[in-house]
């Protein structure tokens, strides 16, 4: 850039002078070029606007690693926490099957005893029928061994 400098503000002073001549309209005044100004006031320009794009753009930069630095954080925090859910049911889990295990095994049990108890009153029954149907019977039977002993 200031190569530039130097070689316009040098030849600025070897400036071509050509006549004037008086426009048939009047325009506004019409100013030249200067030399070189407007090509060096184009290169400041485009040099502050590329100091300013990177800027925005290592602002802009520093702000996305930001947010994603807080965008893995928040994710590992959920994860840990989605985690500690999953174990949490998994215990659960676990200590409901064991009482359903219990629960199953008591179950078992009691229909055995249930079972148990059914034939023992069914063998009960069988006896007392034995001894209802039989009952007319065997009182006609001691009534005539009561007769014959008297």
């Amino acid at each position: 850039l200031q190569k530039l400098k130097d070689f316009y503000v040098k030849n600025m002073g070897s400036k071509v002078v050509f006549a004037q001549q008086t426009p048939p309209v009047q325009f506004n005044t019409y100013k030249n070029n200067e030399g070189a100004s407007p090509v060096m006031g184009l290169i400041e320009q485009i040099i502050e606007d590329s100091k300013k794009l990177e800027a925005e753009t290592t602002s802009g930069e520093a702000q996305a690693q930001a947010d994603y630095e807080k965008f893995v954080k928040d994710a590992n925090s959920l994860i840990k926490d989605l985690n500690d859910q999953i174990t949490s049911k998994t215990e659960a889990i676990a200590a409901a099957d064991g009482d359903k295990a219990q629960a199953d095994a008591s179950l078992a049990s009691t229909e055995d005893e249930l079972e148990s108890l059914a034939a023992y009153e069914a063998d009960l029954h069988n006896q007392c029928d034995f001894v209802l149907k039989n009952f007319d019977i065997r009182q006609k039977a001691r009534l005539q061994e009561m007769e014959a002993i008297m």
